[in-house]
């Protein structure tokens, strides 16, 4: 795939941002030569380790440029994550896909946190770029099991989707809203497909639910599409719930999905059912199964 030209826009940004920085924020000394505010070409560009002329043809909009040398040049202008990934995406690439650290995804999962207990009555969790679940509320938990339940490396949408029984056995109709998560994933992932983490969850998949192997063989990709699904787990009845899915700001590789009761009648039947998951009383659940990929 040809690297994408550089337009206008991404010039602009980036001559915006190399106007606002000051000699001494990059550790160089400033001079009473100087008239121009900021930083000139020439220093960005060997901070970026460029040429002068190619520098100034990107702010020009004149030429291409890879996503390692665009990084090299957000690194020189000192932009933070958020102006980073936007300049990625002026210049026609998408965010970062790097390795999630332990740090900043406990920090992520902290701060959603509050946001889905906000929910009551509405199952939601917070999943990584890997689709790990990274935290539930209560709600999620009394629908769906907790994933706590769940071992660790197996603890991800997709192998919940594909091969946990509780799951299958409270969601009508489960297979539709199964693969389009894995077209979903494979759409979003990027080099995330070759990740370790990836390979891992396919590897758990392979094991207990070889049945479905051609699931994450396929090569179909689709948007996570709204729509309206029924459970019915024991004691409520059948509740139809809405399913609707965003990005936290924090980190736009990260994913919530919430399922909101339709009607009054459903967000009773949910508070019925996470009352009795806070009570202590369980329903037991019978398991169907499933074969076709869509």
């Amino acid at each position: 795939m040809p690297t994408p030209l550089a337009g206008p826009e991404l010039g602009a940004f980036l001559r915006a941002h190399r106007e606002l920085l000051k000699p001494a924020d990059v550790g160089l000394v400033a001079t009473a030569r100087r008239r121009t505010p900021g930083l000139r070409r020439e220093e960005v560009a060997s901070l970026s380790g460029v040429g002068l002329a190619w520098y100034t043809w990107l702010e020009q909009g004149r030429v291409t440029a890879s996503r390692q040398v665009l990084e090299a040049v957000a690194r020189a202008l000192r932009l933070d994550p958020a102006a980073q990934r936007h300049a990625l995406r002026l210049a026609g690439f998408h965010e970062p896909v790097g390795p999630s650290e332990d740090g900043p995804t406990a920090r992520l999962a902290d701060a959603v946190q509050p946001v889905l207990d906000s929910w009551p009555t509405s199952p939601a969790v917070l999943v990584d770029r890997s689709f790990d679940l990274l935290s539930w509320n209560a709600a999620w938990s009394a629908l769906w099991g907790s994933p706590d339940s769940v071992p660790a490396d197996r603890r991800n949408l997709l192998w919940l989707m594909a091969a946990d029984p509780r799951l299958h056995s409270v969601l009508h109709d489960w297979q539709p809203l199964a693969m389009n998560v894995f077209q979903y994933f494979r759409a979003q992932a990027g080099l995330s497909l070759g990740a370790p983490r990836t390979g891992e969850v396919y590897r758990r998949l392979d094991e207990d639910a070889p049945e479905l192997r051609h699931w994450w063989g396929c090569h179909s990709v689709a948007e996570l599409t709204a729509r309206t699904i029924t459970v019915e787990p024991a004691g409520p009845g059948p509740i139809r719930l809405s399913l609707s899915s965003f990005r936290p700001v924090d980190d736009p590789s990260a994913l919530v999905l919430l399922f909101t009761p339709v009607t009054a009648e459903d967000r009773a039947g949910m508070d019925e059912l996470t009352k009795d998951q806070s009570s202590g009383r369980t329903h037991s659940a019978k398991v169907y199964a499933s074969s076709r990929c869509g």
